[in-house]
């Protein structure tokens, strides 16, 4: 069967996404047929390539590649300094094209790199993880953290193409199966109710790494992306919804140095801080809210974030990018499938809503 083909359009260009089982081992032919160039840099993480190294090296005969560190403590700028020092010294000019293989940080870095070496060169992103693959892979987002806050520095470079084979995930450790799961729940609560029902319904199979299943919540949640993409690359609007859950789970991240929690956890966590905003506004209702709670619940457990204060999530929140004119700008739910943007959340209700997950 030929992959499912989502074309995501952008200001500089419209790029496939291509979703199947088995693509990885295939990866020459479909970068070929895309016309993507024949000088390529691969750039992937130690864990990554223990894992998939021998089928990417077989797929990808003769490309140099790097490893770097994975976590989100290493999405810095010393890491960044070690891709560019990598290709200068392999000789990569502007008509090369980086290969981004591995997760969410892998392919923020990396994305990076590219976007800024050279003032920007083709960029190919190959998702290993399941958030990675239903979210960051997609829509230009690319950047590094700084100590004060998550995605503090970066820039807009869609990729020429994402390569998603969900047989990857076969690996992949439950937890971070879990943390990728986080992900579509946001994009069933922002854009479709079908999507969260399926969830609801197909835990079992989901867990399981069905392939058909996982291809079809993957293209799901890649075509949602897509659609809010293409309406705004650039988050000026529309773009914003995509970051329910995340104004509370980026503060929990940076709290916590990035040690404890994965980014899907912490945006489980914020999915719920801004549920419980949504129902004391009267935009969702309770059957909603506890829907979307009896989800996260059945997914497994989330790190205990009860030590922390409410008192430095907020002031972590106030530093976020979504932070304009000084109010801070809130996406809560109308109802599963429907939200809205909100720049009058004060810290009182914030703080009344931290105590949903235990903060006080």
């Amino acid at each position: 069967m030929p992959p499912v083909r989502i074309d995501v359009a952008s200001a500089s260009r419209t790029y496939p996404v291509l979703v199947a089982p088995g693509l990885i081992s295939d990866l020459e032919t479909h970068l070929s047929a895309a016309g993507i160039g024949a000088r390529r840099f691969v750039v992937s993480s130690p864990n990554v390539w223990r894992r998939h190294g021998e089928t990417i090296a077989t797929a990808l005969p003769g490309t140099p590649h790097l490893l770097i560190p994975d976590g989100e403590r290493s999405k810095n700028q010393q890491t960044l300094g070690r891709i560019y020092e990598w290709l200068i010294g392999a000789g990569a000019d502007r008509h090369s094209v980086v290969i981004a293989v591995g997760g969410g940080v892998i392919g923020d870095t990396v994305g990076f790199g590219a976007a800024s070496y050279l003032r920007g060169v083709d960029l190919v992103q190959v998702p290993t993880t399941l958030l990675a693959q239903v979210d960051s892979s997609i829509g230009g987002k690319v950047g590094i953290n700084h100590a004060l806050g998550k995605n503090l520095i970066g820039a807009f470079h869609a990729p020429v193409a994402v390569v998603i084979d969900p047989s990857l995930l076969d690996t992949l450790p439950r937890r971070e199966m879990r943390a990728g799961l986080y992900e579509v729940v946001k994009y069933g609560v922002i854009a479709s109710r079908p999507l969260f029902e399926q969830l609801s319904n197909d835990l079992s199979r989901i867990f399981a790494r069905d392939p058909d299943v996982m291809t079809g919540i993957i293209a799901q949640s890649c075509r949602i992306k897509a659609d809010v993409v293409a309406d705004d690359e650039r988050e000026g609007d529309r773009r914003r919804i995509l970051n329910y859950g995340h104004t509370a789970g980026h503060a929990l991240e940076a709290v916590t140095r990035y040690r404890r929690l994965r980014h899907g956890e912490a945006v489980g966590y914020g999915m719920l801080v801004a549920a419980e905003l949504g129902v004391r506004r009267k935009l969702l209702s309770e059957a909603d809210r506890e829907a979307l709670s009896t989800l996260i619940g059945n997914m497994g457990p989330l790190p205990s974030v009860s030590d922390l204060s409410a008192d430095e999530l907020i002031t972590a929140m106030h530093r976020d990018k979504k932070v304009v004119e000084g109010r801070l700008h809130m996406v809560l739910p109308r109802g599963i499938g429907d939200t809205q943007i909100a720049d009058d959340v004060s810290d009182r209700d914030i703080r009344r809503a931290l105590k949903v997950i235990g903060i006080r």
